[in-house]
């Protein structure tokens, strides 16, 4: 009996011993799994995601959203509005060398010495996403650098418009471990790209047909599948590669409020970024801030052929906002109960503030509309002068 009991006793400490250690072990690794999940109040798959409100910049949802991932063809958003902005003549018809023929990956299936315009090629880059479309612009609009140094114009855009953690090593998004991106920087750079008249004409074209200097005729139909299933939608662009895996960029327009949103490694990402967006929309609204404060429009003038002088605020400031955020917004006026004449069109004469959650969100000057001349004896001769 007792050789029994010491025998259970032992299995007892046995197990409770591996219970332990196995614990530890598992605590060990839950405590060394990175935190990636940002504050977000919107579910998805998606590895990265970001909704983002165009004018403002406002982030409106986030998950991973500063993690650097690949794009693939995402990457051709910024590949579109480098060559917009840097091409002197988009309609300029230029022949296809044969560094860019033959590119792996998703083609437009150009031919040595055909001729294409760049306005062109960016439809067959942007609706069907060809890889040897975005060499050929690359090589094209680079000049003598071709597409080295057209990349790199690709890199300094993108640290203009503020997408730091961004690095880009083609032209089309092939995988390479130094090319990447972040869903918000992404955001960014197709809020920019959105902001160009050319570019939203040209993704939110559903299908077209582009035909070669020798006459050979290509038909497009755009991979964006929301273009014609979501309210609004006015583009942007699809990517895949293994290790980016499903991405999309999407862009939505209502009611004068544009939403832009990425998804990077989505699975459904189509449905997902419908989603996001109705929830976007369903819960914010563009605001014009201008709405939440009172401007004197007329200031008194001293020593002046007229009393009073005209000032406005030159710029609008717009903001997205939840209804419940609304008494979150403060404004500050500061300008002179009265100014000295002469006074000139145009003269900054105050400043209004707009505070979001205690945040300057912006500021704008104040400035007069038009000329108030002094009432002096030396301008009253003036007067008598001009008129005489």
């Amino acid at each position: 009996m007792q050789n029994i009991f010491k025998s259970k006793l032992n299995i007892l400490v046995l197990g409770l011993s591996l219970f332990l250690i196995v614990s530890f072990l598992l605590g060990s690794l839950f405590l060394t799994l990175p935190v990636l999940q940002d504050s977000c109040s919107a579910n998805t798959s998606a590895k990265a995601m970001c909704v983002m409100e165009a004018s403002s910049k406002r982030v409106l949802y986030s998950k991973n959203s500063k993690q650097q991932l690949a794009m693939a063809s995402t990457t051709k958003i910024m590949t579109a509005i480098t060559a917009i902005e840097n091409c002197k003549d988009l309609d300029e018809r230029f022949t296809i060398s044969p560094k860019a023929v033959g590119i792996s990956g998703t083609s437009l299936y150009l031919r040595k010495d055909e001729s294409f315009s760049v306005r062109e090629l960016l439809y067959g880059l942007m609706l069907i996403s060809g890889n040897d479309a975005s060499v050929a612009i690359g090589e094209h609009v680079g000049g003598e650098g071709g597409v080295k140094t057209f990349i790199e114009s690709m890199n300094s855009l993108a640290k203009k418009i503020g997408a730091n953690n961004t690095h880009f090593d083609n032209t089309h998004g092939l995988d390479s471990k130094t090319h990447y991106t972040t869903a918000e920087d992404l955001a960014k750079i197709t809020s920019y790209a959105m902001a160009n008249d050319t570019f939203r004409e040209i993704v939110s074209t559903r299908s077209t047909k582009i035909v070669s200097g020798e006459g050979k005729t290509r038909y497009l139909k755009n991979k964006n599948k929301l273009l014609s299933s979501l309210d609004g939608c006015d583009g942007v662009k699809t990517g895949f590669t293994d290790d980016a895996g499903r991405c999309l960029v999407s862009s939505c327009t209502r009611d004068g409020m544009t939403l832009v949103c990425v998804v990077l490694n989505c699975g459904p990402m189509f449905e997902e970024s419908a989603t996001l967006l109705e929830k976007g929309f369903n819960e914010y609204k563009l605001y014009d801030l201008s709405r939440f404060y009172t401007l004197n429009r007329k200031l008194k003038v001293e020593n002046a052929k007229q009393d009073y002088v005209k000032v406005e605020s030159q710029t609008k400031a717009y903001y997205p906002l939840k209804a419940s955020e609304l008494d979150k917004i403060k404004i500050e006026v500061s300008m002179p109960l009265s100014l000295l004449a002469p006074v000139q069109k145009l003269e900054k004469i105050g400043e209004i503030k707009i505070f979001f959650d205690n945040n300057l969100l912006f500021s704008q000057n104040i400035y007069t509309m038009e000329e108030v001349r002094s009432n002096t004896i030396l301008e009253g001769i003036k007067d008598i002068s001009s008129k005489w």
